[in-house]
């Protein structure tokens, strides 16, 4: 069942919160490439799957291209 209360997609900030960081640090996180899942652009937003996210977390937060290698298989 879909729990319509609890967003697919979450912004920065949204992200930042669930993952217990300030939105400074996700962005960079993400620019360097430390941050395992890709944000995807909507407009002027970029948007990143909760779901994801959390899967990355208890993989042990692996940097991008280890993640997305490890994902892929």
């Amino acid at each position: 069942m879909i729990d319509h209360e609890t967003p697919l997609l979450l912004d920065a900030r949204q992200t930042a919160a669930l993952l217990g960081v300030s939105r400074n640090h996700l962005l960079n996180l993400d620019t360097s490439g430390r941050l395992g899942p890709m944000g995807v652009k909507l407009g002027r937003r970029r948007l990143w799957a909760r779901e994801e996210l959390q899967e990355w977390v208890r993989a042990g937060s692996p940097a991008r291209g280890r993640w997305q290698t490890e994902k892929g298989r």
